[in-house]
């Protein structure tokens, strides 16, 4: 659970667009009268091509200019932000993979987004994002979008849980906002399944600990309440395996301490089951080649991978020695785990690991590393 979001500048209105300085969104510059609107989304995609052969050449474009592209008119913007252009840029064999680092400036005052690719280049930051300070936050990636999801705000004096819900669009580097929460809701767990996002568990609006569990529909922009967990859970984390929802780590009504407990909700039956064998006090967590990595505070120096197709865990030492209270948070960028090292020094260097390397060659070194402390990071293709 990312820790806050604090940024120089603050847009607090909810359903704007905030577009980089640097990638200007001219469609909104321009006035059309209504025909002259309904003339340019009934037009074609580029002059003189059928559309498909248009979409596959604009799914050539690099994902640089994409923001360029969204300015020329609303049907490049329209194709631009569909599941319909990543498919196309996906079999064109042109997907991009660029990791979204949310990083901390060296004093601990101010945070921002940055993009990195898989040469660790710097592409741009991202606007600040609308809405209030927040902390207890929850992100995960929906069509290529980023979202982060409610958390928890100090208005004027007044604490409270948010409800709010809000979009990254990452090609045309703008914000949106969606439809809020059933259940407003901070320190949760929440995770992309199938095409949907689930959140769950957390502290409601009293402080009072949640069972309730609700699903995000992104054709309806709507939030439907599901069958909540057996006990309440909160500081937890999900993650998506085999097309099912596994929660993991936090705590619950019903332990001592911190939970063990996996609670795994199945879409298909709309019901949860349960095992006993999860992680506790995860500082860290990712999703790579269909398996879920962990790193628990008790043993920063091994990775717990977590196979669904068993319900096995495995350990792996991270090749470190020293102090074992120096952690990590995870990035995943080409098919590789990264760790980016929590402690401030410019001489720690991001270790890799590559789980399909030759046995010995798993672990190496990469210059990819954020310009802070990273907080919490999420990968998009597009």
């Amino acid at each position: 659970m990312p820790g806050f979001v604090r940024e120089k500048k603050r847009i607090t209105e909810p359903n704007m667009c905030l577009s980089s300085p640097l990638m200007p969104d001219h469609s909104k510059g321009n006035h059309r009268s209504p025909s002259q609107a309904t003339d340019e989304i009934e037009s074609p995609l580029l002059p003189g091509l059928p559309d498909d052969v248009a979409k596959y050449c604009l799914a050539l474009v690099p994902r640089s200019s994409f923001p360029s592209m969204g300015g020329v008119c609303k049907r490049w913007r329209s194709f631009i932000q569909s599941k319909e252009f990543l498919m196309e840029r996906k079999i064109a064999g042109m997907l991009e993979e660029w990791l979204y680092v949310l990083t901390m400036d060296s004093e601990g005052k101010e945070s921002h987004w940055e993009v990195l690719d898989c040469l660790g280049q710097k592409h741009r930051l991202l606007p600040p994002m609308p809405g209030p300070e927040k902390v207890g936050f929850g992100t995960t990636v929906l069509n290529g979008k980023l979202l982060v999801l409610a958390g928890y705000s100090v208005i004027n004096g007044t604490a409270s849980a948010s409800a709010d819900v809000y979009q990254y669009d990452s090609c045309l580097n703008c914000w949106s906002k969606l439809a809020n929460l059933n259940v407003a809701r901070y320190d949760f767990a929440c995770a992309e399944v199938n095409g949907v996002v689930y959140v769950v568990g957390g502290y409601g609006v009293e402080g009072e600990s949640l069972s309730t569990a609700e699903v995000y529909d992104p054709d309806t922009d709507k939030w439907t309440l599901i069958e909540s967990l057996r006990r309440p859970r909160w500081g937890c984390f999900a993650c998506g395996l085999n097309g099912k929802l596994y929660v993991l780590g936090g705590r619950s009504s019903f332990t001592i301490g911190n939970s063990r407990f996996v609670d795994v909700y199945n879409p298909e039956k709309q019901t949860w089951c349960e095992m006993k064998n999860g992680c506790v006090m995860v500082t860290a967590h990712a999703v790579l080649e269909k398996q879920l990595f962990c790193m628990e505070w008790k043993n920063q120096r091994k990775l717990a991978i977590f196979n669904p197709d068993d319900n096995s865990w495995k350990m792996v030492s991270v090749p470190l020695t020293g102090s074992t209270s120096i952690g990590f948070r995870f990035g995943i960028l080409d098919g590789k785990l990264l760790l980016f090292s929590v402690e401030g020094d410019p001489g720690y260097h991001t270790l890799l690991y590559d789980p399909n390397a030759a046995p010995g060659s798993e672990w190496q070194t990469s210059e990819i590393k954020p310009s802070g402390l990273c907080l919490c990071s999420v990968t998009i293709k597009a």
